[in-house]
């Protein structure tokens, strides 16, 4: 398919799911992107993953019950994420052994419940798979609203985010409250996973947050100016793994992910400063200079 005809399809009535699963698809790469530089500066991939697993009751209850996807996953992440918060501050357990403990617990929690819904294995495939294509429009309305509210939690919060990210000790140091602001950056990740989990799905899901903050690390040294490209990257990608998907009748949460890893992939080769090519031009320019007498 031609790009011309599918934006003939984005326009076409009989086809007004498309506009609506590019329409989300871009909102959650725009959140995850922001959201997913804290989670690259910190090296929190692992809670990323986690927080997708711990949403994963809340969606299903909300199936269940009919209820909005993004407020039940949401609320279940939220939940989670402080139990995780408030448990780690027994040092004799790890961080990461709590958060391993309460996902995991989470996600086995959804599959009983979701278990117990007619539909059953659909029911299933569309929570770890993603329903881009279907999408009803409260959900678009109720995701917009929640992301609307991320980046303004970011805008207010990000100073203390990126001191926090960069020394802990410090942080206390100059008085900031570290662990209530480890659970508002868990909170966002949350809400950010959840807005995207319709998207790509439940197991897809880390890419949004993570793959193309990681090609922005790669492209600057400014965490301003990687804030700004993560989005553009994630939201590109969605497009055009959209359009291939459409074309080609993929899967749609497939073939976004592969779309973005190749963005990494080629920032890991060509980035100006930080890829491949380019420290393999410096070893060879360093290499061809004299040597002083």
């Amino acid at each position: 398919m031609s790009i011309p005809d599918f934006l003939a399809d984005l326009t076409n009535p009989d086809l007004a799911f498309l506009p609506k699963a590019l329409l989300i698809a871009v909102l959650s790469s725009i959140v995850c992107g922001v959201v997913g530089c804290y989670v690259v500066l910190r090296g929190m991939a692992f809670i990323g993953d986690a927080v997708a697993h711990a949403v994963f009751p809340g969606l299903a209850v909300s199936f269940v019950l009919q209820g909005s996807l993004v407020v039940g996953g949401a609320v279940a992440g939220v939940v989670t994420a402080i139990l995780v918060a408030v448990f780690a501050q027994n040092r004799r357990v790890k961080e990461d052994s709590v958060i391993g403990v309460f996902y995991v617990a989470s996600f086995a929690l959804g599959i009983v419940i979701i278990s117990q819904a007619p539909g059953y294995a659909g029911s299933l495939q569309q929570f770890l798979f993603g329903t881009i294509t279907g999408v009803p429009d409260e959900d678009i309305y109720t995701a917009a609203l929640t992301g609307v509210v991320v980046l303004g939690a970011v805008m207010l919060l990000h100073q203390q985010f990126v001191t926090v990210s960069l020394d802990r000790e410090l942080a206390r140091a100059v008085g900031l409250r570290v662990f209530w602001l480890d659970i508002a950056l868990y909170v966002l990740v949350t809400v950010a996973i959840v807005i995207s989990v319709q998207t790509i799905g439940n197991i897809l899901v880390l890419a949004l947050l993570v793959t193309p903050a990681a090609a922005a690390r790669l492209l600057t040294d400014r965490l301003g100016l990687m804030m700004l490209l993560a989005p553009v990257i994630g939201g590109g990608s969605a497009t055009v793994g959209l359009y291939l998907s459409w074309s080609y009748d993929l899967p749609v949460g497939g073939t976004i992910v592969l779309v973005l890893t190749a963005a990494f992939l080629a920032a890991y080769v060509a980035a100006p400063r930080h890829g491949i090519l380019a420290r393999r031009w410096r070893r060879s320019s360093a290499g061809e200079s004299p040597v002083p007498a």
